[in-house]
This record gives C-alpha cells, structure tokens and sequence, in this order.
C-alpha cells in the first residue's frame, strides 16, 4: 500500500510540473525536478510514468535535440487543485469583461482556466453559483472596440522579456512609416487600454521610454542578454503623466454648466475627488467645478456630451470645442 501510496504522489507531482502549452520540458528536467522533490527513481521510470499518463491526462511531447520533450495538448483545461465556486464565478464574468481588452493571443492563454470554470459551473445544476452566472454580464460603458489583433508568438515573446527582464529584439511599424524597422527594446512595462495594449520600454541606445503597439510588432524574440533595468519607473505615474501624450500632464480646472441629466451622472460617479456641483439660479442645470487631467481623454469625454454641457474654463478646451463645432457645421453643410 505504502509502494502505490508514493507512486501515486509521485504521478501527481510529475502531472503538476508539466507546463501548459505551447512550453514544453523535456524528460530529463523533469526527471531532475522530481529528484529534488525527494522521489528518487530512474530516469526510465519517469519516461514510463510519462508514456503511462499522456493518454488520460491529454499530454503530447514533441522531439528537440534528441530528448523528448513534454506539455498538455493544447486548451486542455486541466488543473490538479479543486476549483472554489466563487473563484469559477469570478473567472466565468471575468472572461466577457477581458474579451473586450486583452488581444486574443493572451485570450487563448487563459482559455483553459475559462473552460473549466463554465464548465465547473455547468455541472452546478441547481446551485446559487449556476443559477448568478445565467443572470449577471459586464458590460463596458460606451462604444467598446475589438481587441487590435496580436500574434500569438509576439505576444508570448513580448511577456516572457517583460517578465524575465531580457532584451527583446522586435520588427516594428510605426504609424509613420509603412515599412518594419528593426529595434532591441529594454523592456519596462506593459499597459492594456481599451482595445490596443502597448509595450512601454526604451530602445537601446537611447533611455527614453516609449510605447509600441504590439499588434504593430511583426516579429519578437526574447533573448538571452538582461535588460536595463529602471529602478525609477513607476507604471501608474508614467499612465498619468505620459501615455500617448508628448508633454507631462497637468491638472486644471474644469468649469462648466452640464444638464440635469449629467449632473445626475457626476453626482454618482464624480469625475474627480475634488469636484463640486452647485444649482444655477433660473434653470434646473448646475455648475460644475472640477480639478481634471489637462488630457485628450477629458476632452473626448466633453466632446461626447454635445449639448448636455457648456464649457467655461480652460480657454484651451473653449476654443477647441468651438473649432470642433465649426468644422462639424461646415461638414454638414456641404
């Protein structure tokens, strides 16, 4: 009993080292792992035990240099530990929330676990859990568009640099130009917004950092060779300050007279912490007072609202929406 006992634990351990694909581990790494896990056995009996349990338990292995190298088959939703049922939940809502921004490369990386989840709920049958999952969605406020498409081998590259800290070596295109340029990136962060997510990192060479669109990148390899480091770089400060802008961002004032219907909005979902709303005698609309980003984002959002509001302060913003009105007009009138 004792014999199948370890035999058993030592299958289980062998089943939890193997990697998802499309990564693979050869026999022989396997056959180490396991060693120093305390079970001591050949390295023929990790191969038998491997041969043993590709069938039932969805495994493939391919040839590289002459070993044997081994994953689960590809969208096998296999996980060893028990799944919670809040946690089933929470992946199940979670999946149509990323669907509209993660690139489908990332999707199909975290297929598996949304497969078991539905599935796990499914068999509920009558439980709570099943019956909340039918009747709860996400959905985005506002026009939301599909994900910029990302190859899966870029996508792949670019994480695995980004989380070992390598150089990694990309074609890309930039919206200037219409041909693909070799760069060596020094990646720093990665940032998903709305439906395109960019690689933050310098070049080499130089120690500005940039942002490249990964469905822009054509190829990506990740190489051996460390990265530089920036010890300094704060993600939130730099989305703050410095996303898809050229200048650092700074905080104004927004004055503007906005709609029952939008001061109704703001009440419940204010647009800053330091906001006030206060009635406008002669008329059911209120003045809004507001510190906001000096950003493009902010000023789309006033754009969307038409007629609903009227902007007094910054005079930047008057004139643009002014501009925007006239060419609107001018185009309409044609």
């Amino acid at each position: 009993m004792s014999e199948a006992k370890d035999t058993l634990l030592r299958h289980l351990t062998l089943l939890r080292l193997i990697p998802e694909y499309p990564r693979y581990t050869s026999s022989q790494t396997l056959h180490e792992k396991l060693h120093d896990r305390g079970y001591k056995v050949e390295l023929r009996t990790v191969q038998r035990d491997l041969n043993r349990l590709s069938a039932p338990f969805s495994l493939t292995n391919s040839k590289k240099g002459g070993r044997n190298e081994w994953s689960y088959t590809k969208g096998t939703p296999l996980d060893l530990r028990d799944m919670e049922p809040s946690t089933a939940l929470a992946l199940y809502l979670a999946e149509s929330h990323l669907r509209t921004l993660l690139p489908q490369s990332a999707l199909d990386l975290l297929g598996p676990q949304f497969n078991k989840a539905r599935n796990y709920l499914d068999n509920l049958g009558q439980n709570d859990l099943a019956h909340w999952a039918r009747r709860v969605r996400t959905h985005p406020n506002g026009k939301a568009l599909l994900p910029a498409q990302v190859d899966s081998a870029v996508w792949r590259a670019v994480s695995s640099a980004l989380l070992a800290c390598r150089h990694l070596q990309v074609d890309y295109i930039s919206r200037s130009k219409a041909e693909a340029k070799t760069l060596l990136i020094h990646p720093a962060g990665l940032v998903s917004r709305q439906s395109i997510s960019y690689l933050i990192g310098t070049v080499d060479g130089y120690d500005d950092l940039r942002q490249f669109a990964l469905h822009r990148i054509r190829q990506a390899e990740c190489l051996d060779t460390p990265a530089r480091e920036r010890p300094d770089f704060d993600i939130d400060h730099y989305i703050r300050q410095h996303l898809n802008t050229a200048t650092p961002i700074e905080q104004v004032e927004l004055v503007a007279d906005v709609s029952p219907q939008i001061a109704w909005l703001l009440g419940e979902t204010p647009l800053s912490t330091q906001q006030s709303l206060e009635a406008l005698e002669g008329c059911d609309w209120k003045r809004l007072r507001a510190w906001v980003p000096d950003d493009q984002e902010t000023l789309w959002w006033l754009f969307g609202l038409g007629e609903s509001v009227r902007v007094h302060e910054p005079q930047s913003w008057v004139l643009a929406i002014k501009g925007k009105a006239a060419r609107l007009n001018a185009l309409y009138a044609q």
